[in-house]
């Protein structure tokens, strides 16, 4: 490589040294690798684990009638359109299935984009630009933020779920004025006051573009997602979902107005100038959308909430420090199928992580900049295929560790170069 510079860089970046160390000691919570297909449990590379860590929610990535979408997709149209929606990548799955995504969300029209961080990236800063306003949860996703630097609007952030500070922040913007938010935030599996939040944005006249990724096909009463739960579907300008977590497919989507979406489709550069998305992934989508819109896409629903406040009770009885239900409009609560436990400190995550691992558990282990400093979390997430016998295997494996009466995950003994990795501002040695 002719870069000394770019080299020296590389080798003195906290994140990349702490992940070599992660990795050469073998405590890297991430990149493992799935050897099986994405179920309850999974063969991770040399070992069978109960699944925790999986946007599957539904448990239709391995439906059998996924599947069959994806297999006629793939025998019709090959493996690939090879072009842009632009040019020659739109095929007729696509409009069938933007024409469901819009039927399904009561809209005038959904645009398919080929991932979610792309709807995000894409259909945000095709909507706002110089001189306009972006106000933005700070606890919002990436894409969301990346979305906004692409737009070259002026961002605003306001704490997380404050309706009274995003009140007070449009209150002092002018021009245009987008407000963005989750609909169930990914992390801490919390959702968004979307009522308060509409009502606040209809006052100041804002539009209002809600994520809806890891909520959509999972609640609401059309299953649609976390709008609808608190009667906000009709007063949102833009609705965006992903195809690839509760759905079980690959993608992302936006639904609203004929005018929202024509203003994405001629103004969207994630949507222009990429390679549509394969064909396999697009049949899959569409079948998993009928699907959830039978008796049998309500009862998976059911079943995945269910499991979502079985874990989370049995947690918190366990002594452990999970996150509060999210209240709901009508006076009740609701705990989302991502239910996250608190550890706060890196090295324990990590400590934590290893230990449930090797106990036949896989949780995801999220840290800065995933979450704020000293807030790291294991975000466990469920599925409806999740049995009884299973959670409670996870209930008893974290409340060991976690809970009442643990083991203490913080004092266990870890590479000294580990706890460096993870605690030092600048790599030792580097």
């Amino acid at each position: 490589m002719s870069s000394q510079a770019l080299l020296d860089r590389i080798r003195h970046d906290k994140r990349i040294w702490a992940h070599r160390v992660l990795t050469k000691h073998d405590q890297n919570p991430f990149f493992r690798v799935m050897k099986s297909v994405n179920a309850p449990t999974v063969d991770v590379e040399d070992r069978s684990v109960i699944m925790m860590g999986s946007n599957n929610y539904l448990g239709l990535a391995d439906h059998p009638v996924v599947r069959a979408g994806a297999a006629a997709a793939l025998e019709r149209y090959g493996a690939t359109v090879t072009g842009s929606r632009l040019l020659n990548g739109t095929i007729t799955l696509h409009t069938e299935l933007e024409e469901e995504l819009a039927d399904w969300h009561g809209t005038d029209q959904a645009l398919v984009f080929t991932t979610g961080y792309q709807a995000n990236l894409g259909g945000i800063s095709a909507l706002v630009g110089v001189g306009d306003t972006v106000v933005v949860d700070s606890a919002a996703h990436a894409s969301i933020y990346d979305a906004c630097r692409l737009s070259r609007a002026t961002v605003r952030a306001f704490r997380h779920n404050r309706v009274d500070l995003l009140e007070d922040k449009l209150s002092r913007s002018t021009g245009v004025v987008l407000v963005v938010v989750d609909g169930l935030y990914s992390m801490h599996g919390d959702l968004a006051p979307l009522d308060e939040i509409a009502a606040v944005c209809e006052k100041y006249d804002a539009a209002l573009f809600v994520d809806e990724a890891h909520s959509v096909a999972v609640m609401g009463p059309d299953l649609t997602g976390a709008a609808g739960l608190f009667g906000a579907t009709d007063d949102i300008d833009a609705r965006m979902g992903c195809l690839s977590k509760g759905l079980g497919s690959s993608g992302g989507f936006v639904a609203g107005s004929k005018d929202i979406v024509d203003a994405m489709r001629v103004h969207a550069r994630t949507f222009l100038f990429t390679t549509a998305g394969v064909p396999a992934a697009l049949g899959a989508a569409l079948a998993a959308i009928r699907l959830m819109r039978t008796d049998e896409g309500a009862e998976r629903s059911r079943r995945t909430l269910a499991n979502a406040r079985y874990l989370h009770d049995g947690l918190r009885a366990a002594g452990v420090d999970v996150g509060a239900p999210s209240p709901l409009p009508d006076g009740s609560d609701l705990v989302s199928p991502i239910v996250a436990v608190n550890v706060r400190d890196d090295l324990k995550t990590v400590n934590t992580w290893r230990t449930l691992w090797d106990a036949g558990v896989f949780a995801s282990a999220a840290m800065f900049p995933a979450v704020p400093h000293d807030g790291a979390i294991l975000r466990l997430c469920v599925q409806a295929d999740h049995t009884t016998a299973h959670l409670d295997r996870v209930i008893e494996e974290v409340g060991r560790v976690l809970g009442d009466g643990s083991e203490h995950a913080d004092r266990q003994a870890a590479p000294d170069e580990v706890g460096a990795a993870l605690s030092s501002p600048v790599p030792v040695g580097a």
